[in-house]
């Protein structure tokens, strides 16, 4: 299950810079991850070439699109609520028009435009290109509907609308897909098979970004320890490459180190990674360079070695744990991050405390924590009865949150009266005179404003906390 994006932006307009010559107007929400942010970015890119600006009202659209999740079930009764939203607004503004895209899309098909009457196309994460012969379908009177996944396609060749920036940091997207197959997960249905994106194409976008002013990327995917560029195709081809193309393979380990000695000033972050993927090379590769974050969001889902094999977990308990005292041998300031999943069909009680003191052990930064929610299509949904009552999950997860805030405190109040460097991204939501950004950790600091600005790299002394904040004072610039 992937999740690096901070639920409190969901739900957000993105916002495009508007351009003259273009006079349709485009409203686009974005909900789930990271990558569905970054698609909207490719989405706007894409519109933008075909006559539309985006805005922030949505009374104002002619076209409204929603970027869709199906990760829960909670995420697509969002999307629905939405659409209710759209509907009010089309009956005042009859010519708008309504798409649904990403995984949801996908998922759902052409029941969406039997289910939703006001939905007029339907575009799935891999068909965004097609978007121009769709809109064109609808202005006939057509509904329209590409949901076909790809084998190749990347959008690696479309310089991606940087939405709702603030100009600091930015996503780059080198994989796409999923071939892990867990039980519980939608991705590899609605996302298709793992390929990577051609190395040189990712340099040039970081390059683009270093030279418009951006400060920090994150390397994004659905699995980015899976990368692998051999000459194209999918990862499961590999073993039909040529020795030539094997030879020259760019694994992510290799990818992680040429992004880091191309623009050694840039922080590199990366999301997500499988605790079955993540090879040892690559924690030494986040070794070498200072630009490359401290941070490692390392997905678990269960404590419980039974629960993990019915979750197709290709790793078991132990395998985690040495894993993570590796990442601490190797990096001892690596901050660790977790996503969990409570009450999966069949979990005992033995199980859940299993989970807890797989926590104890490894007590996590932060983390990502839900209970299971039946998705429909997964393997869980169809071998597996949903039969843990929702008071248990409910109960469970509540352990599993307060347990996590237990953590988190004992994490960040290992900063105080440290020094630690924060890249400014915005201003404090709670204060106007004091800046917010992050740490290498991930971690977020609030600081006085000084003389300094967003996008400076700062030296902060840290001299209060709480479970999820540093707070400190600003010392001087630092460099990178």
């Amino acid at each position: 299950m992937e999740k690096t994006i901070d639920e409190s932006k969901q739900g957000e307009s993105l916002v495009l810079e508007q351009k003259k010559e273009n006079s349709r107007k485009l409203f686009i929400e974005s909900y789930g991850c990271s990558m569905n942010f970054s698609d909207s970015e490719i989405v706007a890119s894409i519109l933008s070439n075909q006559g539309y600006n985006t805005t922030q009202k949505l009374e104002d659209a002619d076209l409204v699109l929603v970027n869709t999740c199906s990760i829960r079930d909670k995420a697509e009764q969002t999307i629905r609520k939405r659409l209710e939203k759209y509907n009010a607004v089309k009956r005042i503004n009859p010519r708008m028009k309504v798409g649904v895209l990403g995984c949801m899309a996908e998922r759902l098909k052409s029941k969406f435009l039997e289910e939703e009457k006001i939905v007029d196309l339907v575009v799935g994460p891999d068909a965004y290109k097609d978007l121009p012969n769709l809109l064109a379908e609808v202005e006939d009177g057509r509904e329209a509907i590409n949901v076909i996944l790809s084998k190749d396609e990347t959008y690696g060749d479309i310089s991606p609308v940087r939405l709702n920036s603030n100009g600091v940091t930015a996503f780059v997207s080198i994989t796409r897909g999923c071939d892990n197959m867990c039980t519980f997960c939608v991705v590899p249905f609605t996302r298709g098979r793992e390929r990577s994106r051609e190395p040189q194409s990712i340099i040039e976008e970081i390059n683009d970004l270093w030279n418009r002013g951006f400060k920090e990327i994150t390397l994004l995917g659905q699995n980015v320890d899976s990368y692998l560029w051999y000459g194209g195709g999918l990862k499961k081809d590999f073993e039909k490459a040529s020795d030539l193309e094997k030879a020259t393979a760019v694994n992510f380990a290799q990818l992680l180190d040429l992004c880091a000695k191309t623009q050694p000033g840039m922080r590199i972050r990366f999301s997500t990674s499988n605790p079955q993927d993540l090879t040892l090379d690559v924690v030494e590769t986040m070794a070498k360079h200072k630009n490359i974050c401290n941070h490692i969001h390392l997905p678990v889902q269960s404590g419980s070695n039974r629960i993990l094999k019915a979750m197709n977990r290709l790793h078991t308990r132990e395998e985690y744990f040495d894993l993570i005292d590796n990442i601490r041998r190797i990096l001892p300031e690596c901050a660790i991050s977790q996503d969990l999943i409570t009450g999966f069909p069949t979990e005992t009680e033995q199980d859940h405390q299993d989970t807890l003191s797989l926590m104890e052990h490894v007590k996590y930064n932060f983390g990502y924590m839900f209970y299971y929610s039946e998705r429909p299509g997964t393997l869980a949904e169809r071998k597996l009865e949903d039969d843990i009552p929702l008071e248990v999950k409910k109960k469970r997860l509540d352990d599993i949150v307060q347990l996590q805030r237990k953590h988190s405190e004992i994490r960040t109040r290992e900063y105080l009266n440290r020094e630690v460097e924060v890249l400014i991204e915005k201003e404090s939501k709670k204060s106007e005179l004091q800046w917010s950004g992050r740490t290498s950790q991930n971690m977020v600091a609030v600081f006085p404003k000084g003389n300094f600005k967003i996008g400076d790299f700062v030296t902060v002394k840290v001299t209060d906390c709480t479970s999820a904040t540093l707070i400190g004072e600003g010392l001087h610039l630092s460099n990178m």
